[in-house]
């Protein structure tokens, strides 16, 4: 078996707020990492952190996040998976990154999470749908429900994921990187 990895943030802004309140949690965005060092990460986000209106796939790096939102929450998630699954995960993740202004965050889907009916444009994703579908797709099948309807709570509510870690995100970050004795340290730059 391999291991997944992700990571529940919150973080603030306008839009963040209004996720916060219909959720009811703090935890409102959740990344995808192939590695408990946070080395290769992917979601539907935020572009450019001061502009969250032009949202789409990225490849986050945690450092960034820290030096942006330096009070940040996690909670980080280990998933199990077999390594083909991770395989082919993994090979969609970096063709999504390739192909990354194709992918849109799917911000007029959100009422239609409210109304609890499916919607879904074309390459348009929440952070938590574009996860669901992506785990749909390699046969980890999370929730008994459309991956447009899937939340961060949702995520936040599996039994079956073991929580390694859970406090700010810099805390985790200078934790991983001393422990990496400074090789590793530099995935975090």
């Amino acid at each position: 078996m391999e291991n997944l990895y992700l990571v529940l943030m919150d973080t603030p802004g306008f839009f963040a707020g209004i996720i916060r309140k219909v959720i009811k949690l703090n935890y409102i965005h959740v990344i995808i990492s192939m590695d408990d060092a946070l080395s290769e990460n992917y979601s539907m986000n935020r572009r450019h952190p001061d502009i969250p209106i032009l949202a789409g796939f990225v490849r986050e790096h945690p450092s960034k996040i820290v030096m942006k939102f330096p009070e940040s929450q996690c909670r980080i998630l280990c998933m199990q998976c077999t390594s083909g699954q991770k395989r082919e995960i993994l090979k969609r993740l970096r063709y999504c990154h390739i192909h990354r202004f194709r992918f849109h965050y799917c911000v007029v889907g959100l009422p239609f999470i409210l109304m609890d009916r499916p919607f879904y444009l074309k390459n348009q994703f929440t952070c938590s749908g574009f996860l669901a579908k992506l785990f749909d797709d390699n046969g980890l099948h999370l929730f008994h429900k459309h991956f447009s309807l899937v939340t961060p709570k949702d995520f936040y509510e599996l039994d079956d994921l073991q929580v390694i870690y859970e406090g700010k995100l810099c805390d985790y970050v200078k934790e991983r990187c001393h422990a990496a004795a400074t090789s590793n340290c530099f995935h975090f730059l």
